[in-house]
């Protein structure tokens, strides 16, 4: 399944100075006559019920703001761009989805090519049964469709958890997001083997900025980075996006939210996309948010090392793949009564990767720029092209 071609939401981002705090709010109504909320004044509302209802709602870690702006106040907001103030750059909201390529395995078990009986290869492939880190310690931020809270594989497990999605509850009636967190977070000894979870004995916030059906916005995804950022999670693990046309630049606002969460201590890790078809010679480009250079974007690689024929690659200098993780055929966490599954996509090579650093963080202490750092470091250079697999295949400290 490629990725879907996202549109657009008729709202608009508009990215404020870094330092602007207040003042933003009241250029924005002083040039537009939008008065937006804020996430630091909240009293009771949900940001999901702000996004869905408010004339704007700023995100102020962040000093980004989502608005519903007529022709008229478009148009002021973009002229203010230039002028004296707060305002730094607008764009207009994307709608995104979550990237998976739903497949089960080509060949009967037996004939699997990797013996999983204790771990799945995922995990063999990044060496984590080798790794003496285990999370502990360290926040990791999974934004997606939500997290099965009722999954008995992460009984005892610290979840935090919050929706961004009007109307809908976190748990997850999808599945895309208990499966990221499974192998991100979860067991290595779960009742039903093999273990399939990275940072076993991390702590868990789920945010839910992906509807039941599979689809959010920019808006509810920059409100799940802010609240991962206040929460102090070093790790952001986002399986979502859109895909990008050969030659479209990425977002200047999401890179310069990117930029400020690394300056924060918290590192966002995007899947690259699936749009490419390269059986059939097509290599498409990474897929926004991933293409934006503050944003480490995840390719994947099949059970064999091969880059899979779905992930996206480097094509042009608007977005670049910077590693790679196990990304098809991959067994972890579903929702009951269906409990696991074995799906395949870029999404699932990024919480392999979020895994990676979430040990890595607790290992070195590392955080931001150099968690970044240490995960490109120490990745194994297979012998696969750089514009496939960046760096290369991540290893567990």
């Amino acid at each position: 399944m490629t990725d879907p071609v996202g549109g657009t939401t008729g709202r608009y981002l508009v990215l404020l100075d870094a330092d602007a705090g207040p003042e933003g709010l009241t250029s924005i109504a002083d040039v537009a006559g939008i008065r937006a909320s804020s996430t630091a004044d909240l009293d009771g509302a949900s940001a999901a019920e702000l996004l869905d209802t408010a004339d704007g709602l700023l995100m102020h870690e962040l000093n980004v703001a989502v608005v519903s702006a007529d022709a008229d106040q478009y148009a002021a907001l973009t002229n203010a761009v230039d002028q004296p103030g707060p305002i730094s750059m607008v764009e207009a909201e994307r709608v995104v989805y979550a990237i998976d390529a739903p497949a089960e395995p080509a060949s009967a078990p037996e004939a699997f090519p990797v013996d999983e009986s204790a771990f799945t290869w995922g995990l063999q492939a990044v060496r984590a049964a080798d790794s003496k880190a285990t999370g502990a310690g360290i926040k990791v931020a999974v934004l997606d469709t939500g997290f099965d809270l009722g999954h008995p594989d992460f009984a005892g497990r610290t979840v935090v958890h919050n929706s961004f999605i009007p109307g809908e509850a976190v748990q997850d009636g999808h599945g895309h997001g208990t499966h990221c967190i499974g192998t991100s977070c979860g067991p290595r000894k779960p009742e039903v083997a093999p273990g399939y979870g990275l940072a076993y004995e991390a702590e868990i916030h789920a945010g839910k900025v992906l509807s039941n059906a599979g689809s959010g916005t920019d808006g509810g995804i920059l409100a799940g980075i802010s609240w991962a950022i206040t929460n102090g999670c070093a790790v952001v693990s986002m399986s979502l996006g859109a895909a990008a046309q050969p030659g479209q630049p990425f977002s200047r606002t999401f890179e310069r939210i990117g930029r400020r969460a690394l300056t924060r201590g918290t590192l966002i890790i995007a899947a690259a996309g699936n749009s490419s078809q390269r059986s059939r010679g097509l290599v498409a480009p990474v897929g926004h948010p991933a293409n934006c250079p503050s944003f480490l974007a995840v390719g994947a690689i099949d059970v064999r090392g091969a880059i899979a024929d779905f992930s996206c690659g480097t094509v042009d200098q608007h977005g670049a793949i910077d590693v790679v993780g196990p990304g098809v055929d991959v067994h972890s966490s579903w929702p009951v009564p269906t409990r696991y599954r074995r799906i395949s996509g870029t999404s699932m090579a990024t919480p392999h990767v979020s895994g990676v650093a979430a040990l890595t963080a607790q290992a070195h202490n590392a955080r931001g720029w150099e968690l970044w750092a240490r995960l490109s470091q120490s990745a194994r250079r297979a012998p696969l092209l750089s514009t496939d697999a960046g760096a290369g295949l991540v290893q567990a400290p």
